[in-house]
């Protein structure tokens, strides 16, 4: 039984993989979709910076687009790189059949978010952020799911005969539980179905926010193991913190609950573990040389994230920052340092993108629009009449962020340009591949 070895020059049809490749049709995607996000967010900050444009542009006013910008981020961008992964361990890339079938899947995808946008511009929403499938829109993406969800079952089944036992088992179980995922969003974008909320300060409990951070992680965490830059010996620690943090979010109350509770913010401040964790599991395993810099982009945002996470949570804190410009401000943290840099590290392991474009004017304008939003949001609380009528120092902070979002727009312009101008190789490393045996 030979062995089949991934890497920069497994893919026998370099050529054809350039014009059809799986990675390059999940980079086109994905970073089409951070365009259309980052234009949405520009027209929002615009909005808050000339708030008569709402008049000229109505009924297409400020909420309207909300919607749009949040959730072809986290529909398109933010989710669709850790597609590109999947589509790269559960299928052959040497299979023509399994690059057509992505670039429908892809279709059906992109085809529901740009419907869903046609909705909420319409006003066809269910008022829940990030939730806002509603009416005629709602069962669109959970249809394109299960469709990405079938073409990566019928490449694992063809694949039955090379993949080894244990190969064959994980890939199983994952999509085992993907399948279920598509009816869970349907039911949780209903309008009767809504999370706890914490009484003191109208937000999130620290269940909540310690229940999604470890999804972030244990998303993270898969799919460094399927791309291989992972440290395999140090794999017991991570796993091992994620069961006890598991453990330690199902103790403490998941109905609404204070932060002024100390199980809340004690089962919170369990996060704090992870920043280590991270950089021991990852430090050393990084597999492309073009992608380090930006899972180390990541981890700083991470360290980032967690922190100031876990200090507004904090009593005192919490009910200055909440719904003000720095909860704005730690979004983007988030999702346009933190998600960001790990996903454009994925695509980099994919060999799908030429990583070394924009790095640092990206990372330079994140922080900028960062830092921008918690100053005025730490300020604002004492200045609400300030913020309301425009006052000339708060549109000093409006126009910063405006210009860090439109740098950020012409980063992701020239990342969506540039794909396709290095060939890419879908198996990026020996553990995409290193499973599957041929006789």
């Amino acid at each position: 039984m030979a062995r089949l070895r991934g890497g920069r020059g497994m893919n026998p049809r370099p050529e054809e993989d350039a014009r059809l490749g799986m990675a390059q049709a999940v980079a086109r995607h994905a970073l089409g979709w951070l365009v259309a996000a980052n234009a949405v967010g520009l027209l929002l900050a615009a909005f808050l910076l000339w708030p008569d444009l709402n008049g000229g542009l109505a009924p297409l006013t400020y909420g309207r687009w909300v919607p749009l910008h949040l959730d072809w981020q986290l529909y398109g961008w933010c989710a669709l790189p850790l597609v590109g992964g999947l589509l790269a361990w559960c299928g052959d890339v040497r299979d023509p059949a399994a690059v057509r079938h992505t670039r429908l899947a892809l279709g059906a995808w992109s085809l529901a978010l740009a419907a869903g946008g046609v909705a909420w511009l319409g006003g066809v929403a269910s008022g829940k952020m990030f939730l806002e499938w509603h009416g005629w829109a709602r069962p669109l993406l959970p249809v394109a799911m299960w469709l990405l969800w079938a073409v990566l079952a019928v490449h694992v089944w063809r694949r039955r005969r090379e993949l080894t036992a244990g190969g064959w088992a994980s890939r199983s179980g994952v999509l085992a539980f993907l399948f279920l995922v598509p009816g869970l969003l349907y039911w949780a974008a209903g309008r009767e179905v809504y999370p706890s909320v914490n009484p003191d300060s109208g937000g999130a409990t620290g269940a909540r926010l310690l229940a999604s951070t470890l999804g972030i992680v244990a998303i993270y965490g898969f799919l460094a193991e399927i791309l291989g830059v992972t440290v395999t010996r140090r794999r017991a620690w991570f796993w091992g913190y994620m069961v006890f943090s598991v453990l330690i979010c199902v103790a403490i109350e998941h109905g609404d609950a204070s932060h002024h509770e100390p199980a809340q913010v004690a089962g919170l401040a369990t996060l704090i573990g992870w920043l280590p964790l991270a950089w021991f599991y990852l430090r050393r395993g990084w597999g492309a040389p073009t992608a380090r810099r930006w899972w180390a982009a990541a981890f700083g945002w991470w360290v980032a994230l967690v922190v100031s996470g876990f200090w507004t949570f904090l009593p005192g804190i919490s009910e200055r920052m909440k719904y003000t410009n720095a909860m704005v401000g730690h979004a983007h943290l988030a999702m346009a340092g933190l998600v960001t840099s790990a996903n454009f590290a994925v695509l980099a392991e994919l060999r799908a993108v030429n990583s070394s474009r924009g790095f640092w004017l990206w990372q330079a304008a994140c922080i900028f629009h960062v830092v921008a939003l918690l100053g005025l949001g730490w300020l604002e609380t004492g200045h609400a009449a300030d913020l309301y009528f425009s006052s000339p120092w708060t549109q000093v902070f409006y126009a910063g962020r405006l210009a860090a979002g439109g740098a950020m727009l012409v980063v992701s312009v020239q990342w969506w340009r540039s794909v396709g101008c290095r060939g890419p190789s879908l198996v990026a490393s020996p553990a995409l591949a290193g499973e599957c045996s041929k006789p």
